[in-house]
């Protein structure tokens, strides 16, 4: 039960619940406390553990329904569908229940009989696995694939074109190919018991494949959007389809929450400095005006800012929109941010984020802001609008391919953003085989950057701002 538990917590993780180490031994140590016999109280109890915020309860309540609600696998006779949708009396019940009884008795008779001619038959007769079959032992049976399962690593499973390789290596590993080796044997000598033995060869498979089926709803669920995410990741953002937005959209916010997580400000307790007197007699009021504890004022530090100015031209509008969704992501836990969009002229855009969903704020600046690429009235716009607020705590992140139709760049703006920024970052979209060529002033602007690279998918720009958010804590 202990590898079924840990096999339960490698399910969670695929379903994005955050599980350490630690936490896997107390969940351990609660199911060793708590038992197996009441499902509900395991379940509730795991979900304390395992469960950190109420959106992780949903998910973990459905990931323990799926994972322990495996029931016994029958081996008996398979009913006929006509057969399962009739609603008999009891009388009739009890009456079908003695002749399926009375049907299997004649065909273990009928079994044992032609083994006496047959050697490999009676050799067949005496495994365990016929044994079961033949008394449809349901746990040694349900035991007997489990292990067989966890044998071949099923748990592993990912696609569904896994599924009938799985299949078939539990089969081998339960001993199937003594039963298939068995009926061609019975086949060949035309045997009256072919019929027999291939029913419960029949009843073996489809077992097993319904086992396999289970369990890939179980574990691939997880694992296939772990997949997809990863390969959304690394695409490059102008050949990600339309269909696709809304799951770039929900890795986008799941990025953010682990940038979040990861960064996330942590206020400390100093225990120096000038007393805050205020604080100190209002937290001793609980206690009759007895100062317990002192309060020391803390030294106010200028908070840094970003300032981040996106290209948002016909060439560049994709890529654009998902810096901007992701910067609006991870807005709790970055420092001030302000949003500029240009074309051939630029606008602060920090409202459109307060006013609208960001989906809508999107569309609107690349409404108002889109069109032929001018970088150097742009930047001419940008000094008039912020080149008075940029200080040693400012961060200038730049997005555009750089091509300003053959242009004046104004080269000398972006020096003097440079001497007055803590650090300009200039992210490109276009390979960097690309810079330079054509209309393309990278080259001249990456000398006034602090730095610069490629970016053109998730993956990159996670890095990027993991980087940046390092760098401004």
């Amino acid at each position: 039960m202990q590898s079924n538990l840990v096999n339960f917590v490698q399910v969670l993780r695929t379903h994005d619940i955050r599980v350490s180490p630690a936490e896997s031994l107390d969940a351990v140590e609660v199911a060793a406390s708590l038992g197996y016999s009441d499902r509900s109280l395991l379940r509730d109890g795991l979900a304390m553990t395992l469960a950190k915020t109420p959106e992780e309860e949903v998910i973990f309540l459905q990931c323990f329904d799926q994972f322990f609600q495996q029931k016994l696998a029958d081996f008996a006779n398979v009913e006929t569908h006509d057969e399962q949708e009739k609603e008999p009396s009891s009388a009739a019940v009890d009456d079908d229940a003695q002749e399926a009884t009375d049907f299997a008795d004649a065909q273990v008779s009928a079994l044992e009989q032609s083994a006496q001619d047959n050697p490999m038959l009676e050799a067949l007769l005496q495994t365990p696995l016929m044994q079961s079959l033949i008394s449809n032992d349901r746990n040694d049976l349900t035991l007997a694939m489990n292990q067989a399962s966890e044998q071949v690593g099923l748990q592993n499973i990912q696609m569904f074109t896994q599924k009938g390789q799985f299949t078939r290596r539990i089969l081998d590993a339960l001993g199937e190919e003594h039963i298939r080796k068995a009926v061609i044997e019975l086949e060949q000598a035309d045997s009256p018991a072919l019929p027999i033995l291939q029913r419960y060869r029949d009843i073996l498979r489809e077992q097993v494949r319904d086992h396999v089926e289970r369990e890939y709803l179980i574990q691939a669920e997880g694992k296939t959007q772990q997949f997809m995410d990863d390969i959304l990741s690394k695409t490059r953002l102008n050949n990600i389809e339309h269909v696709y937005m809304h799951k770039v959209q929900a890795l986008i916010r799941k990025m953010a929450k682990k940038l979040a997580s990861r960064h996330s400000r942590k206020r400390k307790l100093l225990k120096r400095g000038q007393l805050n007197m205020a604080k100190t007699l209002r937290k001793g009021i609980p206690n009759d005006g007895i100062m317990f504890n002192t309060y020391w004022r803390q030294v106010r530090k200028d908070k840094p800012q970003i300032l981040a100015v996106c290209d948002v031209s016909g060439s560049v509008a994709a890529y654009a929109k998902f810096l901007l969704l992701f910067l609006y992501s991870v807005q709790d836990v970055l420092p001030k941010v302000r949003s500029f969009a240009f074309s051939s002229h630029l606008g602060e855009v920090s409202d459109y984020f307060n006013d609208y969903p960001v989906e809508k704020a999107i569309e609107l600046v690349n409404w108002k802001y889109g069109g032929a690429t001018d970088y150097g009235n742009s930047l001419l716009d940008f000094a008039k609008l912020a080149m008075d607020d940029i200080n040693s705590n400012t961060t200038v992140i730049i997005l555009g391919d750089a091509r300003n139709n053959h242009g004046d760049p104004k080269l000398e703006i972006l020096q003097s953003i440079y001497q007055r920024s803590r650090q300009v970052i200039w992210l490109n979209p276009e390979s960097r085989r690309s810079w330079g060529s054509g209309d393309s002033e990278m080259k001249r602007y990456q000398s006034a950057c602090h730095f610069s690279s490629e970016c053109n998918n998730l993956k990159q720009l996670e890095r990027i701002v993991d980087q940046l958010l390092k760098s401004t804590r």
